[in-house]
């Protein structure tokens, strides 16, 4: 195995980056979110000394903690502030009133949010977003591994990386990579912040309706792709999904594109349990047999523009033959295991194997519901869904009952609100939904809260079985009280996954 892949961001060598630099002494608050943490992460394997704050704990929080950084918990106030702090990042969730940036600004000291520091992290050069809809966090990390792969190949730096979700075969978020080596960013759309990224090669997965409270509307939505598509620099490399709409490619037109479905070609070879194996076509190259190690279809899609853009852009960098990129890219992708809440399995307890996505948007639990009755042939389908925001739950009440309907039984906890002050008089919860399921004639019922529905969740279930846990909210804390219910429900023993 890849010795470079598997070192820890802590002790991954200094990368050196004489046109993007920061001071050496930088606070962080909101230490706690997938964001910041990773800026934390990069800058301290960078040589930085690192502080942080955040208001409640978290798995991330608990993890920046295990690299020995100094991180307080609990009420901001101006003396959480260390004194000899150059530099504050904070996340969008803290907002200008918080007392350390608050008394930050009154001592000079300079206030970045996390998205005006993440174009800060890599020269241009070797910048590359992946944004999206859907899939732009599995498609970073797969971006990652493909670019890994050639790296180690050709006997380059290692990639770095800044994503939303943590790879499991790492299990970081963030990797500072080394001196030259191309750096991976998720380019997340919400509050249009990918457009403050000039990066030298983008994806895009797909465009839907998303994130209304802001946009407004889908064609502004387009709008904004296209602008991102704008920003590439004119000798890099865009790749779009199959379904990008025409308008967001009309946003680069000075820019190479390739789309799937056009320059890029997939040839399915085969499945096994909903993983596929499958070839990738481009303009003169096309890869050796790859076979996923995640399920469903929609990942060959995200592995394919993964692929694209590291093949695409390594070609024409190194001088090397595309056939030695394509099977190194190969290589490297083939290593991918998947990330932290999508599609991870939980265990195997009862004779039920437990999954978890972080599904919350229609399209992206039709599509995992379809990967998991591949995945767990002849075995009844239970979910347990936590709606993520009364908006979007309003917006796309119809939409979530007909993605849900697949499911052998359905239970619906109470709505995680993440941004309730924004949800205004759109607002629909577990009772409209149940209501919407009923109508199309699916066993479903209103579950509470958390720890009700796995009640509820558990009364159902047969002894053979696929529980699929999806939302993005806190629904993830069911885990350990979900499988030890399995596991004395009979006597059996957990096997983990």
């Amino acid at each position: 195995m890849n010795h470079r892949a598997n070192s820890d961001v802590s002790n991954a060598p200094h990368a050196s980056r004489a046109d993007v630099e920061f001071p050496e002494r930088v606070h962080l608050l909101g230490a706690g979110g997938a964001g910041v943490s990773g800026v934390g992460r990069i800058l301290a394997a960078r040589g930085a000394r690192i502080t942080g704050h955040d208001r409640a704990p978290s798995q991330i929080y608990d993890a920046m903690r295990e690299l020995d950084l100094p991180l307080e918990l609990g009420p901001s106030t101006a003396d959480s502030l260390p004194k000899d702090t150059q530099l504050v990042v904070r996340s969008a969730a803290v907002g200008v009133d918080d007392p350390q940036v608050v008394e930050a600004l009154r001592l000079g000291i300079p206030v970045l949010k996390y998205a005006e520091v993440l174009p800060r992290l890599a020269p241009a050069s070797r910048f590359l977003a992946v944004a999206g809809t859907h899939g732009k966090t599995t498609a970073s990390w797969m971006l990652w591994h493909a670019l890994d792969g050639i790296a180690e190949q050709l006997g380059a730096p290692l990639p770095g990386a800044l994503v939303g979700g943590i790879c499991r075969r790492l299990r970081t978020n963030a990797l500072a990579g080394g001196d030259g080596g191309w750096f991976c960013a998720e380019a997340c759309e919400y509050d249009r912040t990918f457009l403050n990224l000039r990066p030298r090669g983008a994806i895009v997965t797909n465009v839907e309706e998303d994130h209304l409270d802001c946009y407004g509307s889908l064609a502004n939505i387009e709008r904004a792709f296209a602008c991102f598509v704008d920003e590439v620099a004119s000798d890099g490399l865009v790749v779009l999904g199959r379904d990008v709409p025409e308008t967001v490619e009309l946003g680069g037109p000075s820019v190479c594109i390739w789309r799937l479905g056009r320059e890029l070609e997939v040839d399915l070879l085969g499945e096994e349990r909903g993983a596929f194996r499958f070839r990738l076509r481009g303009p003169g190259w096309a890869t050796p047999p790859i076979q996923l190690r995640v399920p469903g279809h929609f990942n060959v899609e995200n592995a394919a523009l993964a692929l694209a853009l590291a093949i695409g852009l390594a070609a024409r960098t190194s001088g090397v033959e595309p056939a030695s990129i394509c099977a190194a890219a190969a290589a490297g992708l083939a290593r991918f295991e998947g990330v932290h809440r999508r599609f991870e399995p939980w265990g195997s307890a009862s004779g039920v194997d437990v999954i978890h996505d972080y599904a919350h948007h229609p399209t992206e639990v039709r599509v995992t519901i379809e990967a998991a009755l591949r995945a767990f042939p002849g075995q009844p389908l239970h979910v347990l869904f936590q709606p993520h925001q009364h908006s979007r739950t309003s917006r796309f009440l119809t939409e979530f009952a007909d993605s849900l309907r697949a499911a052998h039984r359905v239970v619906i906890s109470d709505v995680y609100g993440a941004r309730v002050h924004i949800d205004g008089e759109e607002y629909a919860g577990a009772p409209e939904l149940v209501l919407e399921l009923a109508r199309r004639n699916v066993d479903a019922l209103e579950g509470g809260d958390t720890a009700v529905s796995v009640e509820h969740l558990l009364s159902g279930l047969p002894e053979r079985a696929t529980a699929l846990v999806l939302g993005a909210g806190d629904i993830e804390h069911v885990r350990d009280p979900l499988l030890d219910a399995l596991q004395t429900r009979d006597g059996r023993v957990m096997t983990p996954r």
